[in-house]
C-alpha cells in the first residue's frame, strides 16, 4: 500500500477502505508518512468529503492510536457531554452536579482553556484547594461514591488527532466537517463514555457561524457515535451572544452556583435542563425526556443539586463552603460599570469580541504560557432584546487594574443598540436524536 495512491484515490472522490484509513493513521502517527503527504490527503478530504463509513473508521483509527480510558469499574451508564465552545459557556459546571444528583455517573475528563476564559479545570481552580491531579483508581472511586469527579486529560489520548489537528491548523483544512467530527468524537470515545450528548454552537461566538454548517457537523458527529456503538444525541444552540451573564472564571463558578440554586440566567438554566434531560435519558434513569426534565427540576428545587456540587468540591480538596458564601471565590479589586451612551434596545452583542475583551482583562489565555487571573471578567447586565436607558449599566467590568479604557472601547463597539424593539434570538434551534 502506498500513500500516494491513497491521496490520488481520495482526490478523485473514491471511498477509502477501513484498512487504508488504518494504514494512513498508523503511518502518520509513527512518522512513516510525512507531513507533506498527510497535508495533501487532508486537502483532498476538504474538497471531496467522506462517507459515513469513512468518518466512523477514521474516528476509530484515531481512538486506537493511543490510550483508551476504561470506565467499566464505574457502575451505571456513563454519559459524556461535549460543547463546541463559546463565550460564557458554564454548562459543564452546572450539568455535572445536576445530573449526578439524579444518579447519573459523570466521569469527566477536562482540559485548560486557550482563549476567552479558562477551561473547566481553570474555572474549578478558582475554588481554593480544588485539584484534578488524582489517579485513575481514586477517580473511579469518587464517581462510584459521589456520581461525579473531574480529572485532567491524559497525555496520550488520541495522539493521531493531536498531530493531525496541528497540521490542519497550518494547512487551511481545519474547517472540514469530516475532520472536525472525527477529531471531537475520537476524544470522547477514547475517554470511555457509553453515550454522548453534543451541544453544537452556532452564531458569531461559535466555530460554526451558520446554522447550516452547525447542522452538518451535528449530524456527522451523531452518525459517527451511533455507527461505533455509542448512543449519541445533539442539539444546536445559539452563540450569537454570550451564554448567561458571566464571562470569567470565578464569576462563572458563582453563576453555576446561582443556577444550581434555581436563581441562574434563564438561557443557561434552559440549556442545562435540555442537555441534562438527554444525559439522564441516555443513562436510562428516565423513560422519556419529559420525565428526565422533571427529575432535574426537582433536584434544583429540593437543593440536592447544589449539595452535590458542594460534595464534589470537598471530595477533590476544594473549599465547598464557597457554595454557601461565593465571596470566598477570588475577588477583583475594581468593579467598573459600562453605562449606555443612549437609550434603546440591545440589538447585538458580538460574542467573540466580548470574550476577547474579557481576555484583555486577564480572564483567558492569549498563548499557552499566559497566566490567568481567576478573579477578573465581565458580567452582562443586558442581553439582546432588553430595553436600556441612557446611563444604565450594560456590563460590569471586574478588573484588578483601574485602567480599562481599551476594554470599554471594545465593549462599546460590540454591544449595539437600536431605537426599535428587538426580538431575542432562539436559544435552541434543533434537536438531533438519531
Amino acid at each position: 500500500m502506498r500513500m500516494v495512491d491513497l491521496i490520488e484515490k481520495k482526490r478523485d472522490g473514491f471511498e477509502l477502505t477501513n484498512e487504508e484509513i488504518q494504514f494512513i493513521i498508523d503511518g502518520y502517527t509513527n512518522g512513516a508518512i510525512p507531513d507533506y503527504q498527510m497535508s495533501a490527503l487532508t486537502m483532498a478530504i476538504f474538497f471531496q468529503g467522506m462517507s459515513d463509513t469513512e468518518r466512523a473508521n477514521l474516528t476509530l483509527a484515531m481512538v486506537q492510536s493511543g490510550d483508551q480510558i476504561d470506565l467499566s469499574a464505574i457502575q451505571g451508564i456513563k454519559v459524556d457531554k461535549h460543547s463546541t465552545g463559546g463565550v460564557g459557556d458554564t454548562t459543564t459546571l452546572v450539568l455535572g452536579p445536576l445530573v449526578a444528583a439524579v444518579g447519573v455517573p459523570v466521569a469527566k475528563m477536562s482540559g485548560r482553556g486557550l482563549g476567552h476564559t479558562g477551561g473547566t479545570i481553570d474555572k474549578l481552580e478558582a475554588v481554593s484547594g480544588f485539584h484534578v491531579e488524582i489517579d485513575n483508581e481514586k477517580f473511579i472511586e469518587l464517581v462510584n461514591k459521589n456520581q461525579l469527579a473531574v480529572i485532567g486529560q491524559s497525555g496520550n489520548l488520541t495522539p493521531a488527532d493531536k498531530k493531525l489537528y496541528a497540521l490542519r491548523d497550518v494547512t487551511a483544512t481545519v474547517n472540514s466537517i469530516p475532520l472536525i467530527a472525527s477529531s471531537i468524537m475520537s476524544k470522547k470515545i477514547a475517554a470511555g463514555a457509553d453515550a454522548i450528548v453534543l451541544d453544537v454552537k452556532t452564531g458569531a461566538g461559535a466555530f460554526m457561524k451558520t446554522l447550516d454548517d452547525a447542522r452538518k457537523l451535528a449530524h456527522a458527529m451523531v452518525g459517527i457515535g451511533n455507527d461505533v456503538g455509542r448512543k449519541t444525541m445533539a442539539i444546536i444552540s445559539d452563540m450569537s451572544q454570550p451564554l448567561g451573564f458571566a464571562i470569567g472564571n470565578a464569576l462563572e463558578v458563582k453563576e453555576a452556583i446561582d443556577t444550581l440554586r434555581g436563581e441562574g440566567p434563564e438561557d443557561l438554566t434552559e440549556l442545562c435542563l435540555t442537555l441534562g434531560s438527554y444525559m439522564v435519558y441516555l443513562a436510562e434513569k428516565a423513560g422519556s425526556l419529559e420525565e428526565a426534565r422533571e427529575k432535574l427540576t426537582e433536584v434544583i428545587q429540593n437543593g440536592s443539586a447544589l449539595a452535590k456540587f458542594k460534595q464534589f468540591l470537598d471530595s477533590q480538596g476544594g473549599d465547598g463552603s464557597v457554595v454557601d458564601d461565593p465571596t470566598k471565590l477570588p475577588q477583583a479589586a475594581y468593579q467598573i460599570e459600562l453605562p449606555a451612551k443612549e437609550s434603546g434596545y440591545v440589538e447585538e452583542i458580538v460574542a467573540d469580541a466580548v470574550g476577547t475583551a474579557a481576555m484583555l482583562l486577564g480572564a483567558g489565555r492569549a498563548t499557552k504560557e499566559s497566566v490567568i487571573d481567576l478573579a477578573v471578567g465581565l458580567v452582562l447586565r443586558k442581553k439582546i432584546g432588553d430595553k436600556v436607558e441612557q446611563g444604565e449599566s450594560l456590563v460590569t467590568i471586574y478588573s484588578n487594574s483601574e485602567n480599562v479604557d481599551k476594554v470599554k472601547e471594545m465593549l462599546y463597539e460590540n454591544i449595539k443598540l437600536s431605537e426599535h424593539g428587538v426580538k431575542a434570538p432562539a436559544l435552541i434551534y434543533e434537536q438531533i436524536k438519531d
